[in-house]
């Protein structure tokens, strides 16, 4: 009889306490995006449990994550707003601008189960005023010199959804939609997310660094993003936000938290909103 086959050994477990390395406070510019090619996006660097790419999947069946031991949130089953007829999608070789042609607000990421939706961030018909995006940024210089560039670039509208789950972490994300790619890129790497710290500092998070802690199977192929921590001492809050740079589309992702934000949910949710913008 052929001997049956060895079990697999079971998958090894990297330390969960990973602690950012503080980078200097830099304005340099980030240029380089990471690529990576797997379908199957997995949170090694937090234990057990795996989140599904949508690489190669259908428009409309695009899975959420459930939660785990790790603290995972559970969110709906995502879709993939549709796009007209005849549009490619936003990073298609043939779409030389890098525009979504689906409507943005259907590609906020939608709050997880058990989460009280914060309405005063629905604004007008899903779309919010440029004002109250800048009212996240601490300095007034700040919020009146990234109000003038975003107007001198050609900002169309901002996309918003907010949300506060049980344990007191609040989220907020914002899409702002530009003409093409190429202002994105600009305004990223040159302006609002460079590497090291943050061009203008958010009001939860005066002194964030590059949190290189981040791990990089939470980063989503041809998704350019700047992922930031509050280091210690934050104070009675810590906050955690990263920017995503896809297509003509600028996100900004928040959390926030009394004591101290929970990493996974954090990388959870950048991903996600990452693979519904790609």
């Amino acid at each position: 009889m052929p001997e049956p086959e060895a079990a697999p050994d079971p998958a090894l477990t990297p330390d969960p306490a990973l602690t950012p390395n503080p980078a200097p406070k830099t304005r340099r510019v980030l240029r380089a995006t990471l690529r990576w090619t797997a379908a199957l996006l997995t949170f090694a660097a937090f234990g057990a449990g795996s989140a599904y790419g949508i690489a190669g999947m259908e428009r409309t069946d695009v899975p959420g994550l459930g939660t785990v031991s790790d603290g995972r949130w559970v969110y709906p089953v995502l879709t993939k707003a549709p796009l007209p007829s005849g549009s490619p999608g936003p990073l298609a070789r043939e779409n030389k601008a890098g525009s979504h042609y689906a409507d943005l607000r259907a590609l906020v990421l939608p709050a997880p189960e058990g989460a009280t939706v914060d309405k005063a961030l629905s604004g007008t018909d899903g779309w919010l005023p440029t004002k109250d995006l800048l009212s996240e940024y601490a300095e007034k210089e700040d919020r009146d010199e990234l109000g003038t560039k975003l107007s001198e670039n050609g900002l169309r509208h901002i996309a918003v959804r907010g949300w506060t789950t049980p344990d007191g972490t609040r989220t907020r994300i914002y899409l702002l939609q530009f003409d093409t790619a190429a202002v994105v890129d600009d305004l990223f790497g040159e302006d609002i997310a460079p590497y090291g710290s943050p061009g203008y500092e958010l009001r939860d998070a005066p002194d964030s660094r590059s949190d290189e802690a981040f791990p990089n199977a939470a980063r989503i192929p041809d998704i350019t993003a700047s992922v930031y921590v509050e280091p210690k001492p934050y104070g009675k809050e810590q906050a955690r936000h990263a920017y995503l740079g896809a297509g003509d589309v600028l996100a900004l992702v928040v959390q926030s938290r009394r004591g101290t934000v929970n990493p996974v949910p954090f990388q959870q949710t950048v991903a996600l909103q990452s693979q519904l913008l790609g």
